[in-house]
């Protein structure tokens, strides 16, 4: 079904969503939603508009506050879905149940009394991302909880939001069929120059992308190069006396990352295919170090990102206070040779690229260099190093995710990583469970077990 969605036209497309506009408007029941509010209610709701009050519960989001929201999750264009919900809403299975009754892949957030969680389609955001996404807003007022949650969940989620947003609102009321023909005509006469926009949006794109690759392909190839030197400087022989299989299990790993990192970056194709790469030199600089431990009898390290100043350094061995020019400090992951410059006043030896502006550290180089540095840091560590630099705000940004973010995901797992239906598309019932188990659970709690293969303890315990 997927791909023969992606084949269509733009005018048949407009077409068959035109049919279905008017399939479901002059179906029996439709017009004048039932009064009870089960998941069906809210399922038809938010097919039709992004966000749901229910009226049991319009004292914790009040009209004008859940239309700006929904402006803003419309504006945005993502697949985003938030329904405010009574205390007492029965919780059984409400996560799976909605996802099954609205048939759209995405990311739902649901504010029950004051209790908060969200589900979404690992196409749309990773169950990781996910789950810190919602742990960032836990305990915050209604209004400031879901606005801090469609904020954040805008700038970094995949997809786009569903075709049936452009249909009636939730609250009924007969649209005129005369009016819906007249539109479905502008919508089909405008198709052909719409389409054409597209491919030149696209085609721009494109060319952008190949030329951000470009660049960042000369940083990645002295990074493989370094890499290379690395191990040609190493010495180690798998049969010196001494060497055991632990040893030549580390340097095997350390072989195998430099041959993949090579491999991936002749096979990228756009900026964001670069996090493979730098993911896999990350892995084999640990397999170094672990194998340097090895032959000199040190404990073995622990897995750390590594250096921030430049990755190139190995794996940090700390953690020091640093803060860029005009921006708030914070804690950084640094090498040992950084961390003595900063305890002893000195500048730490830093990353520098070539922009248009000359060289400049790599996080104030542009945005292409965002899937560089996430397959370095990985696991949501990198946004907090990046607040207050020019990367940092161009990743906070609805933009960055749309051009980068389906690769570039959250740095670990990828938001956008996972395949299957692309966010907004129409899939029914053919999604995984398991983006959408556990539910409320027995506790009290939003994630009280099941299916979500974290169980209630990635939320800290729960509610």
């Amino acid at each position: 079904m997927k791909a023969v969605l992606r084949t269509r036209s733009l005018p048949a497309l407009l077409l068959a969503a035109f049919a279905l506009v008017m399939a479901t408007l002059f179906a029996p029941g439709a017009v004048g939603a039932n009064a009870d509010t089960g998941i069906s209610t809210i399922a038809q709701a938010l097919r039709k508009g992004p966000v749901y009050v229910d009226p049991a519960a319009s004292a914790q989001l009040p009209k004008a506050d859940a239309d700006a929201l929904a402006k803003r999750i419309e504006d945005a264009n993502k697949p985003l879905f938030v329904a405010v919900l009574p205390a007492g809403y029965p919780t059984a299975n409400l996560f799976s149940g909605l996802r099954a009754a609205t048939g759209i892949t995405g990311l739902y957030g649901i504010r029950l009394g004051d209790r908060f969680d969200a589900r979404a389609d690992s196409s749309v955001m990773s169950p990781t991302a996910r789950r810190n996404l919602v742990a960032s807003v836990r305990g915050e007022s209604a209004k400031a909880q879901l606005t801090d949650f469609t904020d954040r969940a805008l700038a970094h989620m995949g997809g786009r939001a569903p075709r049936s947003w452009g249909g009636t609102s939730g609250t009924g009321g007969g649209s005129s069929g005369t009016a819906l023909i007249v539109i479905g005509a502008v919508l089909v006469a405008a198709g052909a120059g719409a389409y054409a926009l597209v491919r030149r949006g696209r085609r721009r794109r494109e060319e952008e992308q190949r030329a951000a690759l470009d660049r960042l392909r000369v940083v990645v190839d002295e990074d493989i190069t370094a890499f290379g030197e690395e191990l040609d400087r190493l010495d180690f022989h798998p049969a010196e006396p001494g060497a055991d299989d632990a040893m030549r299990a580390d340097y095997e790993r350390a072989l195998d990352s430099y041959e993949t990192a090579k491999q991936r970056m002749a096979e990228a194709a756009k900026p964001e295919d670069v996090r493979t790469v730098t993911q896999a030199l990350e892995d084999g600089r640990f397999s170094l170090a672990q194998l340097a431990a090895r032959r000199t009898g040190r404990p073995l390290p622990e897995r750390r990102p590594p250096c921030f100043f430049d990755p190139r350094h190995g794996p940090s061995v700390t953690d020091a206070a640093w803060s860029p020019p005009g921006g708030a400090p914070r804690e950084v992951p640094v090498c040992a040779a950084d961390a003595t410059r900063l305890a002893g006043g000195r500048d730490p030896v830093i990353r520098e690229v070539d922009t248009d502006y000359g060289r400049r550290p790599y996080w104030d180089a542009g945005p292409a260099y965002g899937p560089w540095a996430g397959g370095y840091f990985g696991g949501g560590l990198l946004p907090g190093l990046l607040v207050g630099t020019v990367l940092g705000s161009m990743m906070a940004t609805p933009s960055y995710a749309a051009a980068y973010g389906a690769g570039y995901g959250d740095f670990g797992d990828g938001y956008g990583g996972g395949g299957g239906y692309e966010g907004g598309d129409v899939s029914g019932t053919d999604f995984d469970p398991g983006d959408f188990g556990g539910g409320f659970g027995d506790g009290g709690g939003f994630d009280g077990g099941g299916g979500d293969g974290g169980g209630g303890g990635d939320f800290g315990g729960g509610f």
